[in-house]
Formats: structure tokens, C-alpha cells, sequence
């Protein structure tokens, strides 16, 4: 054998020695595979009590996509109990801008859920347009920008067009709230 060859298998088993070998693999792993198995199910089960509607326009129906989406949810954990059981592990995170050191931050956490919870509250009274532009504007704050003026600008820009995109493009009215008769 060339030295090549020789350095190409020496590189190989280099990589298989230091794969951890847990046979069995462990029980948290086999926890998401029946998680994904018990989910697959209940979305084959649930599409199988759509009815069966076909027309000229969509030969396949409603229950196609479920169907589908649930037998590779079952593939998917059929699969990953496989690799579990060969011994496969996750790679731990190694996220490069993640300093996994330090703690949550529960500010930024909180500030993003009062923002969520605000727009739920606030988007039957204000509408789709005040309460999204507060929606994106308070997640750019609780994430850290402080741009407030051109934050504004860009919540409102982003409001509007996803406003009018859902009313004209999709055909779905988000509610208007104060701006009932202007938008």
C-alpha cells in the first residue's frame, strides 16, 4: 500500500476511536425517538378522520400532507432509535457567538414575553398595525437596540406591509382596531 493509503486508513479509525462508543445509547435519546414516534402517530390518527373530499381542482385532498408529514415522523424515529442504539451521540452545542458559561438572561426572556403577551392583549383593541409595530419594536428594545426613532420607522414599515400582504395577498383581514375606515 502507498503511504497515502496508509494515512487515509490511519485517519479513519483516528476518527472512529474517538466517536464515543455507548452501546445502548441512553435513555433521554430513546425519549425524544418515542416522542417523535407517539407524535407521528397522532398525526396519522388525526388525519385519518378528515373526510375524504376530492374534486377535479385537488384529486389528493386534505389528508394527503398529514399522512405524509406522520408516516416521516415515524420513519424519523425509527431511524434515530437506530443511530441511538449504534451508539450515536449529539454534538454538544459549540454555537460560536454562545458563551455557554454564563447564565440565561431572564431580563431579555421577560422583556420578550411581556412584548408577546402585550400584542395578544392589545391587537382586538389597537389593531394589527399599532400592536405588531409595539411587537416589533419592543422585541429590537428587549434584544438590545437602542435605535428608537429608526426602530419605529421599521416597525411601522413592517407592520403595514405584513398588514396589506395578508389583506391583499393572502386575503386575510387582521383586525384594524382604531384604524377601522383609514387602512
Amino acid at each position: 500500500m502507498s503511504s497515502e493509503v496508509k494515512d487515509g486508513l490511519k485517519d479513519e479509525r483516528t476518527v472512529e476511536d474517538s466517536r464515543p462508543s455507548r452501546e445502548g445509547g441512553d435513555r433521554a435519546q430513546y425519549g425524544m425517538c418515542a416522542f417523535l414516534a407517539l407524535l407521528g402517530t397522532a398525526v396519522i390518527v388525526d388525519a385519518l378522520g378528515i373526510e375524504r373530499v376530492t374534486n377535479g381542482t385537488d384529486p389528493v385532498g386534505p389528508r394527503a400532507v398529514p399522512l405524509l408529514l406522520g408516516a416521516l415522523l415515524l420513519l424519523l424515529a425509527v431511524l434515530y432509535a437506530v443511530d441511538v442504539a449504534r451508539g450515536g451521540r449529539g454534538e454538544p452545542e459549540a454555537g460560536e457567538d454562545v458563551d455557554l458559561s454564563q447564565g440565561s438572561d431572564w431580563r431579555t426572556v421577560l422583556l420578550l414575553i411581556a412584548v408577546f403577551v402585550a400584542n395578544a392583549l392589545l391587537i382586538e383593541r389597537l389593531g394589527w398595525v399599532i400592536s405588531g409595530g409595539l411587537l416589533f419594536w419592543g422585541t429590537a428594545f428587549a434584544l438590545g437596540n437602542r435605535h428608537y426613532i429608526r426602530n419605529l420607522l421599521i416597525s411601522a414599515t413592517l407592520s403595514l406591509t405584513t398588514f396589506y400582504a395578508f389583506a391583499i395577498g393572502l386575503g386575510v383581514n387582521l383586525p384594524a382596531g382604531v384604524l377601522q375606515g383609514i387602512l
